[in-house]
């Protein structure tokens, strides 16, 4: 089967992870953490106290058996949940850009098992990639449901806030804030992933590009040498000498030439 330019030619990448798309992405990405991490903050600056009810019974004794919130929770919980949609739609557009761009690139992982050199480097990207798959799914996991808490806490009394009851739930101190930090790491995890899977992307086509050029490279010391002829060669007042040279195919204009030394 013969060999073609085409088959020579590195294949295409449909999609590449450090493009232009990719980096405003990530960037897009990094300040949706960044303001995950500020709506976290705010929330956990805002979000509701319980405020103990002190009354006396009349017999000198304090009765502060009930409750009541310092707010209603519409801040902490509007905040809570911009934080949980931003973390969301974070790594949804991070992670949903990797997939496509690690399935179009269509790389070739046996080629790489061929060279010695380029073993360990894989070994290592592949390491770096599996911690920060498995470490940003952690953080995202645990920011989401602290997250959801905090939700599930401040939606609880938008009404009747006021109202003195006997038991007041409310979200312990640094849940919030606890939750930013676990989602602005997140993302920076999520960016290291993309940084080492562009990586591999790098030397998979470094890798792809050299076995290119060895194939060209045995291809023209392969190819079977052309013949060789004998020319005779005068020079004035010198006796003829026998040049060899590479077999010539004469054109059209040696032809015509000939044919008028003919006529």
């Amino acid at each position: 089967m013969a060999v073609t330019h085409a088959d020579l030619a590195p294949s295409r990448r449909g999609s590449n992870i450090g493009s232009k798309t990719g980096v405003v992405l990530m960037v897009f990405s990094i300040l949706l953490g960044l303001l995950c991490f500020v709506l976290c903050l705010m929330a956990e600056a805002t979000r509701s106290q319980m405020i103990r009810d002190v009354s006396d019974d009349g017999g000198g004794e304090t009765d502060g058996s009930e409750c009541r919130y310092s707010g209603n929770g519409k801040t902490p919980l509007i905040c809570a949940a911009g934080a949980f949609l931003a973390l969301a739609i974070a790594m949804m557009v991070l992670h949903t850009h990797l997939l496509v761009s690690v399935s179009k690139s269509d790389p070739d992982p046996s080629l790489l098992m061929t060279w010695e050199i380029a073993n360990d480097h894989l070994s290592t990207l592949t390491w770096q990639a599996a911690f920060f798959f498995i470490t940003t799914w952690i953080c995202f996991s645990v920011a989401e449901i602290l997250l959801l808490i905090g939700l599930s806490v401040e939606s609880g009394h938008l009404k009747g806030w006021s109202t003195l009851r006997p038991r007041c739930f409310i979200a312990q101190e640094g849940l919030f804030s606890s939750a930013g930090v676990f989602g602005i790491t997140t993302v920076f995890l999520a960016t290291g992933l993309s940084i080492t899977a562009l990586r591999a992307q790098w030397l998979l086509q470094d890798q792809e590009n050299f076995r290119h050029e060895v194939m060209e490279a045995s291809i023209l010391y392969a190819s079977p040498p052309r013949s060789l002829e004998d020319r005779i060669m005068t020079v004035g007042g010198e006796t003829p000498i026998i040049r060899h040279d590479l077999y010539h195919e004469p054109g059209l204009t040696e032809y015509l030439r000939a044919f008028d030394k003919i006529i």
